[in-house]
């Protein structure tokens, strides 16, 4: 099937120069769009790229995000083993159509994971031959083996690491109740290995938070150096007192997901 980008991007071998838009692909493992903040990140992020002259195309795996329609979205499907109503369902053995298919269905059969690790491969099969189409990868925290096959390949990489899904882990391990529940949690954690060993290879590291630059480089190895702190900004425009509502001194509201 053709790629959306072929047609999106102009073909370049040359490095840009240090004021000269940029070709992004921006890539995201799923990006629901109204639970979670992937698909909220990258929808707004890649709206930003594009109104500052940026020219941006999203790889997505499903959910996918809602975009800019400015911003094209290559749709790169998986089994979407955790999509409702039926989450956790057995896939077919027709939809195992290749070895990606095959992989991601072995690591979730043993309890881990695999949306990473499966996304990060068939975003690498997309994008090898699409060297000329892009400047720079941008990757929003999928840190998977395809990563590493694409830094091996020469494309320039950027990594967002939110915070690391080791503190996910330690926090539910120290939660579970049973033996049965804390070896079930540390099979389902087993792909942030994997997370570990792609982040600590890559050269640069975008993080939201001193606090999350210091749990990278203690849980992932990444070296302080690496890390380049860009706080997570608030849209006044969005978010702003309601005048029809009369402010309460000392009361506070704070939003977190189910699991925190």
């Amino acid at each position: 099937m053709p790629a959306p980008a072929d047609n999106h991007a102009s073909l370049r071998v040359d490095a840009p120069g240090p004021d000269a838009p940029l070709r992004v692909a921006m890539l995201s493992y799923r990006g629901k769009p109204h639970v979670g903040g992937q698909g909220v990140y990258v929808s707004r992020l890649s709206a930003a790229l594009t109104n500052l002259g940026h020219s941006v195309v999203v790889l997505g795996g499903p959910p996918y995000p809602e975009l800019d329609e400015r911003v094209p979205l290559v749709r790169l499907g998986g089994l979407d083993i955790w999509a409702p109503p039926h989450p956790m369902r057995k896939p077919r053995a027709w939809e195992l159509k290749d070895w990606i298919d095959i992989a991601e269905h072995v690591s979730f059969v043993t309890g881990n994971f695999s949306e990473p690790m499966a996304f990060s491969l068939r975003a690498w099969r997309h994008l090898r031959t699409r060297r000329a189409h892009f400047d720079v990868v941008h990757d929003n925290q999928t840190l998977g083996w395809g990563i590493l096959a694409l830094q091996r390949q020469g494309w320039p990489l950027l990594e967002t690491i939110h915070h690391p899904i080791t503190v996910d882990r330690r926090l539910e391990l120290a939660h579970a109740r049973t033996l049965r529940e804390q070896i079930g949690k540390r099979r389902w954690y087993a792909f942030t290995k994997m997370q570990t060993q792609v982040a600590k290879r890559l050269p640069r590291v975008l993080t939201v938070s001193e606090s999350s630059k210091r749990d990278i480089v203690g849980d992932h190895g990444v070296l302080p150096e690496r890390i380049h702190v860009v706080p997570v900004g608030v849209d006044p425009e969005m978010f702003s007192p309601l005048p029809e509502i009369a402010r309460v001194p000392g009361r506070l509201i704070t939003t977190a997901s189910a699991d925190v």
